[in-house]
């Protein structure tokens, strides 16, 4: 079976495991990228821009490439999901569900993750859910459900340094096609949110001028379309 993607939702081009620069993430991407059979359940938290969504889309591609099915669950967009949803789900090789703490407080939707994990457990499937905070931090009303996020690994995802930051935006623009010197990543480290979330963004309306234009990226030009000059 393929990758199953819910809500016509595709995947970025580059939210892989080679485009994930992990700076003092590297013990998380190590063990969903390297050794998939060791977590069979992982939970992933921190902040917007740690890399959590990525990291997720980034093992239901890897699944996939092996021939296994995998399903991404972004919970944030529950308003066009139901929890009924989950019924059979246990049957995938590998399930990602991210912004867990978007249903907390959802009773209909805490059960139904409840009663998925214990039938991914029985099963030896796979599952891996983010969330913003630690488990019990998430503000559940199913208490058991908060102590199965913490029976796996748990990993808090960080920010990137600097350095990293400037280095993820460099390896983002050459996946999409567009050379990014150093001078121009460290500019918009200096002039801009340092959000990676934000900067990707912004990154996405560069490569749009950019193609419009004919231009290449640099200071001027990066400055003109950011309506700084």
């Amino acid at each position: 079976m393929n990758t199953q993607i819910p809500l016509r939702i595709r995947f970025r081009d580059d939210s892989t495991f080679e485009g994930f620069v992990p700076g003092p993430n590297a013990e998380a991407l190590h063990h969903l990228r390297d050794d998939p059979a060791a977590g069979r359940s992982v939970y992933l938290w921190g902040g917007a821009g740690t890399g959590k969504t990525h990291l997720l889309e980034a093992v239901c591609r890897s699944g996939a490439a092996r021939g296994e099915s995998a399903i991404y669950l972004p919970l944030r967009q529950r308003a066009d999901l139901a929890p009924a949803l989950l019924e059979g789900m246990e049957a995938l090789s590998t399930i990602c569900v991210d912004d867990i703490d978007a249903i907390a407080g959802d009773a209909a939707w805490e059960a139904a993750l409840f009663h998925l994990f214990n039938r991914v457990r029985e099963r030896g499937g796979r599952m891996v859910i983010a969330g913003a905070a630690a488990p019990r931090a998430l503000g559940l009303g199913l208490p058991d459900l908060a102590t199965r996020l913490s029976w796996g690994l748990v990993f808090q995802l960080h920010p990137l340094p600097d350095e990293e930051k400037a280095r993820a935006l460099r390896l983002r623009a050459h996946a999409r096609g567009m050379d990014m010197p150093e001078a121009v990543a460290r500019y918009l480290l200096q002039r801009h949110a340092r959000d990676m979330g934000a900067l990707f963004e912004l990154l996405e309306r560069l490569d749009h001028a950019s193609l419009a234009a004919q231009r290449r990226l640099t200071v001027p030009f990066v400055r003109a379309v950011a309506g700084e000059d």
